[in-house]
């Protein structure tokens, strides 16, 4: 990987990968250049009728080039770009083992979950540590909101959003196991299998920074809502984005979008028939706004069984103003006990903590099995396009580095975090004036 920019991509063979390699050699398109992947799945398309997709991952350690305005040869994007674009990258992931690329605190000062888990380690440009550090400039091409809103900006401009993607997790581990949950995460490679010293361990080392193995994350799955357990209906699934991303933990989340649901959709029991019956799922596009209307959104969650109760759920909008700038808005549409939102700031208070450090564990006295909202949009501006996707977070629960204190009676320094919340974020909805 030239200048260690984590620019590859993962690509989905939906009818299986037979003469691939003869149509392009293989070792062509493992490039950090995503033109030349475009030009070879083009090809392989054309000549077997097999349907593929990629996906580009760690957005956060592309040292500001996953969402850049210019192409790989530092060309201004065009219409032409935008369109391949957006039809072969239809998929990002937001977090794995490498960190969280969702946003930054410095690009989303009023979020107050951008830079809880794990920001910090991977905020300094590139996978290897051997290229510059990353710039404010870059921050917005480095990761997933500011791309978003980015490509809000370009569609404006080009007719086509390049940047319009659906969103998953996964776990980017090398060690062919899928041990990610944090009372058992054996790491990344056989080198962070658990250990007493696992967490201390040089992961890279260069312009006076150092990335240890306590900055890696037990991350994450990839949720798909299919129509069957098959390759292709799982495929089809991805190529319409109805998908979502987790940090590790299976909670359920269903998110739709459209123009006519009532607060009681959320209490029933059939939030998923509501939700197609009344509008989009989660990767769909409203457009045209029915006179005197704003969108409304349908959000249900449930917990994961095994793991923590559920604290609330965010909807983010992303929207480009009439200046041609795109803003950015987080809402608090759901959460547990009784707590209350302050009107001046928009945060909803805490919802506390029950991990008990010293034994790594915790308990369900705080937090819902379940919540669920209707949402209607209050700034809601028809002229302007804009984004919405759903974050879930649960309470707190103890991170993989305490059950590694725990289980190793070991000592770590003290800004090595022991709790965390893990989330769910679920694929945009889009607005199209």
């Amino acid at each position: 990987m030239p200048g260690g920019n984590n620019l590859h991509r993962n690509v989905l063979f939906r009818d299986g990968k037979d003469k691939a390699d003869q149509i392009f050699p293989f070792s062509a398109w493992q490039s950090e250049d995503p033109e030349k992947l475009w030009a070879w799945m083009d090809a392989y398309e054309k000549k077997t009728g097999g349907k593929l997709l990629a996906i580009p991952h760690n957005a956060n350690l592309s040292n500001g080039r996953m969402f850049e305005l210019t192409d790989f040869s530092g060309q201004p994007l065009t219409r032409d770009y935008a369109e391949r674009r957006a039809r072969w990258e239809v998929l990002q992931e937001i977090v794995q083992t490498k960190g969280n690329s969702e946003t930054h605190p410095g690009l989303s000062p009023n979020d107050e979950f951008a830079g809880d888990l794990g920001v910090a380690g991977w905020e300094y440009g590139n996978l290897t540590l051997t290229d510059k550090p990353l710039s404010r400039e870059m921050m917005p091409t480095n990761y997933l909101r500011g791309g978003l809103m980015r490509g809000l900006e370009q569609e404006a401009k080009l007719g086509v959003n390049p940047f319009k993607f659906g969103i998953i997790g996964s776990t980017d581990v090398h060690n062919s196991l899928t041990a990610i949950e944090e009372d058992n995460f054996f790491g990344k490679m056989p080198f962070q299998e658990p250990s007493p010293t696992r967490w201390e361990h040089v992961s890279k080392e260069g312009f006076g920074k150092t990335r240890y193995t306590w900055h890696y994350l037990a991350a994450g799955y990839a949720a798909v809502w299919a129509t069957e357990n098959t390759r292709e209906a799982l495929w089809d699934a991805m190529q319409r984005k109805e998908v979502y991303g987790t940090s590790g933990t299976r909670m359920t989340v269903r998110f739709f979008g459209g123009w006519d649901y009532q607060p009681a959709d959320a209490r029933s029991r059939d939030i998923a028939g509501i939700g197609y019956a009344k509008g989009v799922p989660m990767g769909g596009d409203l457009k045209s706004a029915p006179a005197g209307k704003a969108p409304t959104f349908l959000v249900a969650v449930a917990k994961d069984p095994m793991f923590g109760n559920l604290d609330r759920i965010q909807i983010i909008k992303g929207w480009l103003g009439r200046d041609g700038k795109a803003r950015e808005r987080i809402y608090n549409v759901a959460w547990s006990g009784h707590r209350k939102v302050d009107p001046k700031t928009g945060r909803l208070p805490s919802v506390g903590s029950t991990v008990d450090v010293a034994h790594a564990t915790w308990t369900n006295t705080i937090g819902a099995p379940e919540l669920s909202a209707v949402w209607k949009d209050p700034d809601f501006d028809p002229k302007e396009r804009a984004f919405y996707y759903a974050r879930a977070l649960e309470i707190p629960t103890p991170r993989w580095t305490d059950y590694d204190v725990v289980r190793f009676q070991t000592k770590m320094s003290a800004d090595v975090p022991m709790t965390q919340q893990e989330r769910a974020w679920t694929s945009p909805i889009w607005y199209t004036p």
